[in-house]
């Protein structure tokens, strides 16, 4: 078995933000940036997705996520380990074609 699949995981986070008044659209616009800068990805436009490679560095981004919540809607997070995020079935495209999930990086950068 490979424990490595185990160790590692995704943090992804799933969001309903208003945006219905320039404010909440600014928020949300703000929210989506913060993630980004995180080091998550889009996987779709309301979910992204951030590679961990420990316990200890999940919590650290879940920390750095409450404090940018945006005031209103909402958001969630969940981690999957490596070889859940593999086991996903991802359909693109039209027609539908299956697709592989994205891969963990070959690197972890470290700051």
């Amino acid at each position: 078995m490979d424990t490595e699949k185990y160790k590692m995981g995704w943090l992804i986070v799933a969001f309903d933000l208003p945006v219905l008044t320039p404010k909440q659209r600014k928020a949300a616009t703000d929210f989506r940036k913060f993630l980004l800068d995180d080091g998550y990805l889009m996987v779709q436009l309301s979910v992204y997705a951030r590679p961990c490679v420990s316990f200890a560095r999940q919590e650290t981004h879940l920390e750095r996520l409450r404090k940018a919540i945006p005031p209103e809607g909402s958001v969630r997070a969940i981690f999957v380990t490596r070889a859940q995020w593999e086991r996903s079935f991802v359909i693109t495209g039209s027609p539908a074609a299956p697709t592989d999930p994205e891969a963990m990086p070959e690197q972890m950068q470290f700051w």
